[in-house]
């Protein structure tokens, strides 16, 4: 069902929820079908999506296995149309050429607590400074215990007119997220306001930080 986003200043959104890699760290597994508190991944991301203060018009999964599971969430899925995981980006393009609203919203599938109002402040800053990317940047602790504010460039907020120069990129064999963004007018969105968790967009690269996020809440 569309939702109609006009009384929150933003043009239509689909969202994308990443869960077609490897899962390498995880033994292989199918990261998104892996439980959080009782819910696969991947479903816990989608109704976590539906709640957005700025809800999306659509929702998509892009995931590369065990597609029938995914589908019983009952959004659409679509595999890569790269070859042989070809990573985040792959993803990107897979849901750019589906994309029937003018913005698409990239989010990761490990990350089972990011803000609420991921959509609607991406967005803000995304219009409001007229950019073509609006991409995440998080607090995030290094081994020195410093605290800094880091890219999180899976959580991006793209227009759909970007799909041409996406298709250029990969077919050229490029697969950094980094150095496509930086050919585009991109604007940073910090995640650092007072009442900001600064562990929303902490992952779960392996069993063990999965069981770690559940004692978080």
């Amino acid at each position: 069902m569309l939702v109609d986003n006009s009384l929150h200043g933003a043009p239509p959104i689909t969202a994308l929820l990443l869960a077609g890699g490897r899962g390498s760290r995880m033994g292989g597994v199918d990261k998104g079908l892996q439980n959080y508190h009782g819910t696969p991944l991947a479903l816990h991301a989608l109704m976590r999506v539906q709640q957005q203060t700025l809800p999306p018009a659509e929702v998509m999964i892009n995931a590369n296995r065990n597609l029938a599971a995914y589908e019983s969430f009952g959004v659409p899925v679509w595999p890569d149309s790269l070859p042989e995981f070809a990573g985040p980006l792959a993803g990107f393009l897979t849901g750019l050429e589906r994309c029937e609203t003018p913005l698409l919203l990239t989010l990761p599938c490990d990350v089972p607590q990011f803000p609420l109002s991921l959509c609607e402040r991406l967005a803000q800053a995304l219009t409001g400074q007229d950019a073509e990317i609006a991409m995440v940047s998080a607090p995030e602790t290094d081994d020195t215990g410093a605290t800094r504010l880091r890219p999180q460039p899976v959580f991006c907020l793209l227009r759909a007119s970007l799909l041409e120069s996406l298709v250029r990129f990969t077919h050229g064999g490029g697969r950094k997220i980094d150095a496509w963004t930086a050919q585009h007018r991109q604007v940073l969105v910090p995640f650092n306001e007072p009442g900001d968790d600064p562990r929303a967009f902490a992952n779960a690269n392996t069993l063990a930080e999965l069981r770690a996020l559940e004692q978080h809440r």
